[in-house]
C-alpha cells in the first residue's frame, strides 16, 4: 500500500465509521479502511487507516470524513515505505476490524461491541494472524458473501495456518459443517490450541470443525468431506491456478470459492483457470497488491 490516512478518534466514533462502510453501496474497495486501539492504556483512543495505492485526493478525504458525520477528525496523510507485510503483520500486532471481526494477540482486550466476533490469534509458527491484507480481506469478503444470503452448510479452509478463516465460516454459519486443511504440520497444533482457546467446537458434523494435514484434495478427509458449498484458499497464484481442477471437482455445482494470496497482476491468470472451469467472478476486492476473488459456478447441467 502506497499512501494512507490516519484519524484519531474514540473508539466508538472509529466503530461507527467502520459500521458505515459497510452500509455504503458503492465504496471505493481501493480505499480499504483498518481500525485499531492506539495504546492499551487509553482503550477509548483509537485510529482509523484508510489505505490506498495513490496520493489521497480530495474526492479520497472527503470519502473518509463523511463517515464520520458532521464532526469529522483531522486528517493525515502519509506516504508509506515498500514493506515485507508478513513480517510487519508479525511485529505489533495491534487489533484490527475486519468486517464484523475483531482479531486480536493475547495482549490486547476483545472487543465488547456485543454485534463484534472477537477472535485472540497469537503472533505463531502459522501464517494468518488477520494482519496481512489476504487474510483481512478474506474476513471481509465471508461478512460480505454472509450479508449477501449465502448460507453453505459444508465449508472447507484450505491453506488454514492458525484456523483463523475457518473459525470465521463457523461463527458466520454456525450450523456448518467446517473442514480446515494445511499442508504444514506446524499447523495442526497451532489450529487446535486456537480453537480452543476461542471456543470453537473440534469434530466432524455441524457446527463444528475438524483439521487435517493434507497434501492436495485427494487426500482421504477432505474428500469424505466433500462436496463442499463454500471453498476457502489463501495461498499463492501458482498453487491456486494448479488447484483449479480439484478445487472445481470438490465444490458442489453452484458452489462458491474463495481466492486470495495472489497479487493483482496475477489476478487475470487466476481467473482464467476458474472460467475454464465454468466459474464466474462475483465479486472482487483489492488490498494493495493483494486481490481477493468470490467465484462461483456457473451450473449448466
Amino acid at each position: 500500500m502506497n499512501w494512507k490516512l490516519s484519524a484519531i478518534s474514540s473508539k466508538a466514533a472509529i466503530e461507527a465509521a467502520l459500521d458505515e462502510r459497510d452500509e455504503i453501496i458503492g465504496w471505493n474497495e481501493a480505499i480499504v479502511l483498518a481500525g485499531f486501539e492506539v495504546d492499551p492504556d487509553e482503550p477509548d483512543c483509537w485510529c482509523l487507516d484508510a489505505y490506498m495505492e495513490h496520493r489521497p485526493t480530495p474526492a479520497d478525504r472527503n470519502a473518509v470524513r463523511a463517515l464520520f458525520g458532521e464532526n469529522p477528525p483531522r486528517l493525515v496523510a502519509e506516504q508509506l515505505p515498500e514493506t515485507d507485510w508478513l513480517s510487519e503483520s508479525q511485529r505489533g500486532l495491534e487489533p484490527i476490524r475486519a468486517g464484523r471481526f475483531h482479531v486480536h494477540t493475547p495482549d490486547y482486550a476483545p472487543s465488547k461491541d456485543p454485534a463484534i466476533t472477537n477472535f485472540c490469534i497469537p503472533a505463531a509458527q502459522a501464517f494468518g494472524t488477520g494482519h496481512h491484507e489476504t487474510t483481512a480481506g478474506c474476513l471481509v469478503m465471508l461478512d460480505a458473501m454472509r450479508r449477501m444470503g449465502l448460507n453453505p452448510r459444508h465449508i472447507a479452509d484450505i491453506g488454514t495456518g492458525t484456523g483463523l478463516l475457518a473459525f470465521a465460516a463457523l461463527a458466520l454459519w454456525p450450523h456448518a459443517a467446517v473442514t480446515a486443511s494445511d499442508i504444514d504440520p506446524v499447523c495442526e497444533p497451532a489450529v487446535l490450541e486456537n480453537a480452543h482457546g476461542n471456543g470453537v467446537r473440534l469434530g466432524a458434523g455441524p457446527g463444528k470443525m475438524s483439521m487435517i494435514v493434507a497434501d492436495g484434495m485427494e487426500d482421504p478427509g477432505l474428500q469424505a468431506a466433500a462436496p463442499f458449498e463454500l471453498l476457502i484458499a489463501n495461498i499463492l497464484a501458482g498453487p491456486l491456478i494448479d488447484l483449479a481442477p480439484d478445487f472445481t471437482h470438490s465444490v458442489t455445482h453452484r458452489g462458491n470459492i474463495l481466492l486470495s494470496g495472489l497479487l493483482t497482476r496475477q489476478a487475470p491468470a487466476v481467473r482464467d483457470a476458474y472460467r475454464r472451469e465454468g466459474f464466474r467472478l462475483q465479486r472482487s476486492l483489492t488490498i494493495g497488491d493483494w486481490s481477493i476473488l468470490w467465484l462461483r459456478h456457473r451450473f449448466t447441467g
